[in-house]
């Protein structure tokens, strides 16, 4: 099988770059990385030909190219099929697909009020009605997967799956704004802080020192001069 390349941008910011990353590293499928950090020089100059919509991620098997964070977690169920990308009971593997789902086209409240930033602390910022019944439909998620499909394990389906790592960027969201959360999401939230690809993630992360404004509408301004 050819090498796999996954292409994302800063790891403090990047929710959707994270999802991927988080689940080879954390399931032990081989990668190469390449960064283009956002708003840079190099984004400008290689993104054309590293993404065919000049989003990431997008993850390149030999000339192939495989682009948005759910298509590849199906893209290495195939390759990988060996690896539990998916829960591997049918019933739970399809509950972690409308999950995973609902994820990628919904709350957008919640993104747009609490943007990624696993620099940051600010809790009870960005908080709203709106956020609020987002975080309680996330919780009622979780909550489900874990009482009818998780007592093999810490994560949503026991063992660690494409549903975590689409749900990590979430968990850092609630981490950054001091969510409270209930018995099970809290201990849902530690496990996944635990997690071998998510720490290695998190500590790239806290090592970036680019600032991009955009992504820090809650930063306090530095002093002129």
């Amino acid at each position: 099988m050819a090498a796999l390349t996954l292409v994302i941008g800063n790891k403090n910011y990047s929710s959707w770059s994270m999802r991927p990353w988080v689940l080879m590293k954390q399931l032990g499928i081989a990668f190469d990385e390449v960064r283009l950090r956002f708003h840079s020089e190099e984004w400008d100059a290689h993104i054309a030909r590293w993404s065919p919509s000049r989003l990431v991620p997008v993850l390149w098997r030999g000339d192939q190219s495989v682009w948005d964070s759910l298509a590849i977690a199906e893209a290495l169920n195939e390759w990988h099929a060996d690896k539990g990308v998916w829960p591997r009971d049918e019933r739970a593997r399809a509950h972690a697909r409308s999950a995973s789902a609902e994820m990628h086209s919904g709350f957008r409240d919640l993104r747009t009020r609490m943007p990624m930033n696993i620099r940051g602390a600010f809790p009870g910022k960005g908080m709203n009605a709106e956020v609020a019944a987002n975080i309680t439909r996330i919780e009622a998620i979780w909550g489900e997967a874990r009482r009818r499909y998780g007592s093999a394990g810490p994560f949503l389906y026991g063992a660690f799956s494409a549903a975590d790592a689409m749900y990590a960027p979430v968990v850092m969201r609630f981490h950054t704004y001091g969510v409270k959360l209930g018995g099970e999401g809290a201990r849902y939230c530690e496990a996944m802080l635990a997690a071998p690809g998510v720490r290695a993630w998190i500590d790239e992360a806290l090592a970036e020192k680019e600032f991009i404004a955009e992504e820090e509408p809650y930063a306090t301004p530095s002093p002129a001069g």
